[in-house]
């Protein structure tokens, strides 16, 4: 009976571990994670504490992204000066992905321009993941803005019972392009309240749970009108759950404060390829190519070799069309005029991808 009671106990123990996370197992320049959606007002977010086991194996996705991390490479001269190389050491990007850490679903009705992209800007060392900056896309332009202050995501190593807090600000000044000026400011507090096994639809895991409580103010200035707009955004937390060498967490949940009430806004966690769910924008890819605005040339890096391509300007009028022969090649641009132009590929394999470029 002793036998079967310590067989059972170290059964237990190897079951859920008590772990460890550092910046390695959080997605960096080159990194794509995929990641399904679902919604369920229900679901419990609360629930956690030590050697704790969370069940959301019943978890049924609606739909999925790949979330690509990009490294700093054939990005724009402005994006390399802000965020590359020859910037200050804590200014010095190490990815940039896409985000929705902008309200442009209130900031984007206050201008009469078109924000085609938002891309954050972050730093990942040993130590800790920062967020930098952003840059934007207006009207085919790529701006990109330094964070003022800069605001801590991750503090690493990262062990159940840690807190930290920090803030971050940006000053967002869309002048030339249009006379406006948007500001962020946020405070985040986060807590490692929880250690445990988790399952999902992906599988079982041990983890450590991570709430981050978020207050945000954002106002925006338009200048044709001389005043500031406050822009109500609601207190939120942030509810993570990560284990090792996943890069983004096994499950994150999303609420905001409404009236009073934690509501749950968005539930993302790990997931496997699913092509019923897999978003349209994975059937074309998205690829960067430099220099974006270009002048007389363009360069296209890490295209398979014997590809085809066409160029199209913004009318949708079929400007110039070849094969990619070598893996880094030159397209001249001499002849075109400025404006907006968007690359199309067919891959030998058969995929697709695309890039968007402004001719000066």
């Amino acid at each position: 009976m002793r036998t079967l009671l310590v067989a059972f106990l170290l059964i237990s123990g190897f079951a859920s571990a008590q772990i460890t996370l550092s910046n390695a197992d959080f997605a960096d320049g080159g990194d794509t994670v995929r990641m399904s959606s679902t919604t369920d007002p229900t679901i419990d977010f609360l629930s956690t504490g030590a050697n704790y086991t969370w069940d959301f194996s019943g978890l049924v996705a609606e739909s999925q992204v790949l979330k690509n991390y990009f490294d700093l490479g054939g990005t724009s001269v402005l994006m390399q000066f802000l965020f590359g190389g020859f910037a200050p050491p804590a200014y010095q990007a190490t990815n940039y992905t896409a985000s929705n850490d902008l309200p442009l679903d209130q900031f984007g009705s206050f201008l009469p321009v078109n924000i085609s992209e938002v891309n954050a800007v972050s730093k990942n060392t040993a130590d800790s993941i920062t967020s930098i900056g952003f840059s934007i896309v207006v009207d085919g332009n790529e701006v990109p803005f330094k964070s003022d202050t800069i605001e801590t995501r991750y503090q690493f190593p990262a062990n159940f019972g840690d807190v930290y807090s920090s803030r971050g600000y940006t000053n967002l000044d869309l002048n030339p392009i249009f006379d406006a000026i948007w500001i962020q400011y946020r405070q985040r507090s986060s807590n490692i309240d929880g250690w445990g096994q988790i399952t999902t639809p992906l599988g079982s895991f041990d983890a450590l749970r991570i709430r981050h409580a978020i207050q945000e103010q954002d106002s925006l200035y338009i200048g044709q009108f001389g005043t500031w707009i406050e822009l109500p955004i609601p207190a939120s937390n942030i509810y993570e759950w990560w284990t090792t060498g996943e890069l983004e967490p096994i499950l994150r949940i999303t609420t905001s404060d409404f009236n009073g009430t934690e509501t749950v806004t968005d539930i993302e966690y790990r997931d496997v390829y699913d092509p019923l769910l897999a978003g349209t924008s994975e059937l074309i890819s998205e690829v960067n190519v430099y220099p974006n605005p270009a002048t007389n040339e363009l360069k296209l890096d890490g295209f398979q070799i014997g590809s085809s391509y066409i160029i199209i300007s913004a009318e949708g009028k079929l400007v110039q069309s070849g094969d990619v022969d070598i893996s880094s090649q030159t397209i001249s641009l001499e002849d075109f005029e400025s404006g907006s132009y968007t690359l199309l590929v067919k891959n030998t394999d058969g995929t697709f991808a695309k890039s968007t470029f402004v001719k000066q």
